[in-house]
């Protein structure tokens, strides 16, 4: 039984009460589960010290990208960035919050978490029904001295639409030509084989009750279910643990400065211990806000979160932004504008 996750969040995570929020003020996302557990704990705090309350629906990229183009929610998540492109067409401007890291989980009775090693070339095999068993050679191969269970492989993958199934493709598509001319990269795809779950608590869920299963989760979740992960294979060819140092590692590198609209990938990053499946998580507003005391309350609570927010997401293995990055990302919601065409933060 999922621990926390799967209690707190679920379909939808709702951070306060209706009736207060009514009274002290609220402000609306929806969209990425990736990113969850930390916008509730800020929630909370920010909740405590200012009255205002986020509900916030846990519904997948796919969904929040969805609900902020149809001005359902004061602000849309995800963990695919929309190209600048994309955000120009739709009238929108993207930010990152924080960076993440996604981790293959398996249940495999008797195995502790990290001591079945993993490349991307054979999590690509496994996820399009080449490997179908997890004594595979193919798998003995990357295990030398370790006794793999004659169990078959049990697919799980993401139901809905999800930037974390965007990161965790587009690395497969980098790690194998088969995945990238098969299937390749999206926040959905048709996928070869298995069964799927929606949203990140929904893949867990599956994982934990079907032994001889594997699937993808944000890191967060792997660890407060004490979830089995695998080592994954870096670019240097090293097998590496994931934690929030590896995560770091990983986006120790990103040059946001040169990201147009903050589109950047963090995938199979070089340098040492870098974390392939490595990603950022973004925020999605209109540009031109119809209600500049609603966009104005967004941007606070973002702001509030840039400023005391980085203790409650390190706890939780994310990584917090640069100051310098927080300092950019300020600087661009000057084209996020109310009716008479001025900022609504400043």
């Amino acid at each position: 039984m999922l621990k926390i996750l799967g209690a707190a969040f679920g379909a939808a995570l709702i951070v306060g009460v209706a009736t207060q929020a009514a009274a002290a003020g609220s402000i609306s996302g929806a969209g990425a589960t990736f990113p969850a557990p930390v916008y509730n704990k800020w929630a909370e705090a920010y909740k405590a010290q200012t009255q205002t309350a986020l509900n916030y629906q846990a519904i997948g990229s796919g969904g929040g990208i969805k609900q902020i183009q149809a001005s359902t929610v004061d602000f849309g998540a995800s963990d695919k960035p929309l190209k600048l492109e994309d955000q120009a067409k739709d009238g929108l401007v993207m930010f990152p919050t924080v960076i993440g890291g996604i981790v293959p989980v398996m249940n495999l009775p008797g195995f502790k978490p990290g001591q079945l090693k993993m490349t991307g070339a054979n999590l690509a095999d496994i996820y399009r029904g080449a490997i179908k068993n997890w004594n595979d050679p193919i798998l003995a191969k990357a295990n030398p001295g370790l006794k793999l269970p004659n169990l078959p492989i049990t697919v799980v993958h993401r139901s809905d639409g999800s930037g974390t199934t965007f990161l965790f493709t587009s690395y497969l598509s980098l790690e194998a030509p088969h995945w990238a001319s098969e299937v390749g990269a999206n926040d959905s795809v048709q996928w070869p084989v298995g069964l799927g779950g929606k949203g990140n608590d929904g893949v867990a869920a599956f994982v934990k009750q079907t032994p001889g299963s594997i699937g993808y989760v944000e890191y967060a979740y792997a660890k407060q279910n004490a979830m089995t992960y695998a080592l994954m294979q870096d670019k240097a060819g090293q097998f590496i643990a994931p934690t929030a140092a590896n995560f770091k590692a990983a986006a120790a590198n990103a040059k946001w400065t040169e990201a147009p609209g903050f589109y950047l990938l963090l995938l199979d990053q070089p340098g040492a211990n870098a974390w392939p499946i490595t990603g950022a998580t973004f925020i999605l507003m209109h540009a031109k806000q119809t209600d500049a005391a609603k966009g104005k309350d967004v941007l606070a609570f973002f702001d509030w979160a840039y400023k005391n927010g980085d203790a409650a997401a390190e706890q939780l293995d994310y990584v917090p932004l640069p100051a310098n990055v927080k300092d950019l990302i300020r600087k661009s919601w000057s084209k996020i504008v109310g009716p008479d065409g001025k900022p609504v933060y400043k």
